[in-house]
């Protein structure tokens, strides 16, 4: 009989439970703002032009309250990256993840900018976590920093 009269209180603490650690997730991570055009910046970047590729990335960071889609970061920390900017390209690059922690191009990315910095183990990492997002389907990101660490004197295991 003491337990039908718990049930409602235990209910009612579940739920209550559960809509605060809702809450408190809902504030871990700001929404994720629209994917914007990127064809123009992505040309830009294909044709080596980094650095103005830079200013209009870093436009669109600021329209869009450091909110940014993760592409947005990550096409950014790939052009400072490219232009040895890599404090700001590390910078970027985190943010894009937090935003999107299974991104697969800028894990990729992010491991080669570790590569240039002679942080193997952290491109190691990045690549160990590629192997698992990817499972068993192919995954561009995945052999080009396999490729990369090659070309550094480090070869990756097949798992």
């Amino acid at each position: 009989m003491r337990l039908t009269h718990r049930l409602p209180l235990a209910l009612a603490l579940s739920t209550l439970l559960l809509v605060a650690q809702g809450s408190a997730h809902a504030a871990d991570t700001a929404p994720i703002a629209d994917l914007p055009e990127l064809g123009p910046i992505r040309a830009q970047i294909y044709s080596g032009e980094y650095e103005t590729a830079v200013q209009e990335l870093q436009q669109l960071v600021e329209a869009a309250g450091d909110n940014a889609h993760p592409d947005v970061y990550n096409l950014l920390g790939f052009s400072l990256r490219n232009i040895q900017r890599y404090d700001e390209a590390a910078h970027w690059y985190r943010r894009a993840l937090y935003f999107d922690a299974t991104h697969r191009a800028t894990l990729e990315y992010q491991g080669e900018l570790f590569i240039s910095l002679g942080d193997i183990e952290n491109a190691q990492k990045n690549h160990r976590y590629l192997q698992i997002l990817c499972g068993t389907e192919k995954c561009p990101e995945l052999e080009q920093l396999g490729k990369a660490l090659a070309k550094a004197g480090h070869p990756v295991q097949a798992p």
